[in-house]
């Protein structure tokens, strides 16, 4: 049997439709739809295979993505005896990714994440902030631009180190806008401020640290499997450890090209879990050596299930 990681992707993954082939053919799929719709009062049959708005906006976005991992995960888990050398997730996949290590209980998980989508929508409701996708560009000389423009009285900071050539900033989403030209200039092939009204993982979300801390220290238990931080790239078993790391998440940029490359070594293969195959592409890039295999339905799980059983 393969030794394996078992990984979770975040906020972007979603899509209008994701989970239904669990929920129509399992009905471990169908009794966890159920409680969470009882847990949050949200109907999220509606929210995950019907057309409609809410499944954009963050407070929504969070606990659809966690529970359509947690169930492909659970699924897996329940036909499957493996147990991961260690989990991880990309930002809100963190979480997921504590769902897995036995460190929350996938409801209070689902909870939790809705606040954490609400406190970050707070943290950012004057309407200014935003984010950046910048392609082809150095790390070292996003981050140096940012830096002086810092200091010129710009809002901008890194946000999520993806793979070489791909990073996200967050910020004043005027202030990315201003910037456009210079990064270009600076060597990136592309420079596209997204459609988002939050800006994750910087300074504008430090009020939403203490907001999440009390839901942390109340629903996390005391020691779980290993859990790559997104904030350190490396990894932490405890309540404490837990609690520091993920506040300082919603502030830190996301060292997801770091989690991988520092960790790879130590699996044959990553198994990512939930809607669609966002940290396969990425991985692909990050550690050629080492496969990204993916569920996110019942025909993959199956195959999944065969491929590390060989």
């Amino acid at each position: 049997m393969k030794k394996v990681a078992f990984i979770f992707p975040g906020q972007g993954s979603q899509s209008i439709g994701m989970g239904k082939d669990f929920f129509e053919n399992n009905d471990i799929a169908k009794e966890m739809i159920k409680k969470a719709s009882d847990r949050l009062n949200i109907d999220f049959e509606k929210l995950l295979f019907e057309e409609n708005d809410k499944l954009g906006l963050t407070e929504y976005t969070q606990p659809a993505i966690l529970l359509v991992s947690s169930i492909a995960n659970k699924i897996f888990k329940d036909k499957c005896d493996i147990q991961p050398e260690f989990v991880l997730g990309h930002s809100l996949g963190e979480f997921s990714a504590l769902v897995a290590a036995g460190a929350i209980d996938y409801l209070d998980a689902i909870e939790l994440v809705h606040k954490r989508g609400q406190f970050m929508t707070e943290a950012c409701s004057d309407g200014g902030a935003g984010m950046m996708a910048l392609v082809g560009i150095d790390d070292k000389v996003a981050e140096d631009i940012c830096e002086a423009q810092r200091k010129e009285g710009k809002q901008v900071w890194p946000a999520n180190y993806n793979q070489d050539g791909q990073l996200v900033l967050a910020g004043i989403k005027a202030d990315l806008e201003s910037l456009v030209d210079t990064f270009k200039e600076a060597g990136a092939k592309r420079a596209i401020v997204l459609d988002m009204s939050v800006a994750s993982h910087c300074e504008l979300l430090t009020s939403a640290v203490e907001n999440l801390r009390p839901y942390l220290d109340e629903y996390l238990k005391d020691e779980f499997l290993p859990v790559i931080s997104n904030v350190t790239a490396q990894e932490y078993t405890t309540k404490d450890e837990a609690i520091e790391l993920l506040s300082s998440q919603l502030t830190s940029p996301v060292k997801y090209k770091q989690s991988v490359a520092s960790n790879a070594q130590k699996v044959d293969a990553f198994i990512e879990f939930g809607n669609g195959v966002v940290l396969k592409g990425l991985n692909r890039k990050i550690c050629k050596g080492t496969p990204t295999l993916n569920v996110s339905d019942m025909a993959s799980l199956e195959k999944v299930i065969e491929e590390v059983n060989a």
